[in-house]
């Protein structure tokens, strides 16, 4: 899953069975975090009187360097096991089919097996109209050369790379890396020399308002600010070390820390930054994520939502993601939005100076 950034010293056999943990961990109830501030305490204006019909709205990005047209993504989760391999053939089908790109699971296994790569060049043989994010933590990003992480993007012909940081979870994983000193200064340099967008991604914790102004120039494309509300990787890694472990012992501790998907949108709407804002993190359905629109995210992904459905079948995911998208499409109807630019106004966020005094940004 996106956080999985072990050393590259760890044997391949329990770096797999590690990834499979995580698959079978985040799909149980008790990996999932609550947080005060949901969706359910954000209110759209319902227009009475919308004056569209239902049948013109459009999903479509029309800004010219949005790198998919799709509101949607399917979020980074898995790779570098064998499990993953059908799980990840049928989240590529669905995006293909439903015109969603894919965040590609972490792909670190690639910086030190070269076999690797072939799992995922064999979904872009067989997906080739699928829009790919690559995907690498930043403890690897602060000491991989930017030629060998432009590899990655090359062999599966990536639109961006998205690099995720969690440190929460790096410092609860029995085999985690939490070195992230010198980081801002690597993804600087990133965005300076990679040839293609970058995108920085938390995986669960969301992001403060000082972080936030700090990346504000940096080069970013996106942010992703994943908050939490969904599948909290502090309790995974609680789940995985053992009973009455350090690890077990501090992730009860930590249960639910982050700031979520919520708070994290409104924060970043008071910095006034200068990348695009993604949103992911506790998005249940379409409503959900209309509000994430309508408080300024460009893209919405999901995880654990589409993880469910992928275990099933294809089918399963594509119909998810039709649900999803019928969903949008009533908030749109029903706030009077034909398209993006109206619906991504904080005019139709009712309770938007409250949300905001109450979060004190």
């Amino acid at each position: 899953m996106p956080g999985d950034e072990s050393s590259s010293f760890e044997e391949i056999p329990n770096f797999e069975k590690r990834k499979a943990e995580h698959i079978e961990y985040a799909l149980s109830q008790e990996s999932q975090s609550f947080v005060k501030t949901t969706f359910d305490d954000v209110a759209l204006v319902h227009e009475a009187l919308p004056e569209i019909n239902f049948a013109d709205i459009k999903l479509n990005d029309t800004d010219p360097k949005a790198l998919f047209t799709s509101p949607f993504f399917v979020a980074s989760m898995t790779a570098g096991h064998a499990d993953g391999e059908a799980i990840n053939d049928r989240l590529a089908s669905a995006c293909q089919e439903s015109g969603w790109a894919m965040g590609v699971g972490s792909q670190r296994r690639e910086l030190f097996d070269e076999s690797e790569k072939k799992r995922w060049q064999l979904i872009r043989k067989k997906y080739p109209d699928v829009q790919l994010l690559s995907n690498i933590g930043l403890s690897q990003v602060i000491h991989t050369p930017v030629d060998k992480l432009k590899d990655l993007l090359d062999s599966i012909d990536a639109a961006a790379l998205m690099v995720h940081t969690n440190p929460l979870q790096e410092a609860l994983q029995v085999e985690g890396t939490p070195n992230f000193k010198g980081g801002m200064k690597a993804l600087e340099k990133l965005c300076t020399d990679l040839d293609r967008p970058v995108i920085l991604k938390e995986t669960g914790c969301g992001f403060s308002k000082i972080t936030l102004k700090q990346i504000n120039d940096i080069g970013l494309f996106a942010v992703d600010l994943s908050g939490s509300g969904g599948t909290h990787w502090g309790r995974v890694e609680g789940m995985r070390a053992g009973a009455d472990s350090p690890q077990q012992l501090a992730a009860k501790a930590f249960a639910n820390w982050g700031i979520s998907t919520v708070d994290s949108l409104l924060y970043a709407s008071h910095v006034k930054v200068n990348y695009r804002l993604w949103a992911s993190g506790g998005i249940r359905n379409g409503l959900d994520a209309a509000k994430c629109f309508a408080l300024g995210a460009k893209k919405v992904s999901f995880a654990r939502k589409a993880l469910e459905k992928a275990v099933v079948s294809a089918d399963a995911v594509y119909q998810f993601m039709q649900q999803m998208e019928y969903e949008l499409k009533i908030a749109m109807f029903c706030t009077g939005s034909k398209n993006f630019s109206k619906l991504q106004q904080i005019g139709n966020v009712a309770n938007y100076p409250h949300l905001t005094r109450d979060i004190n940004v």
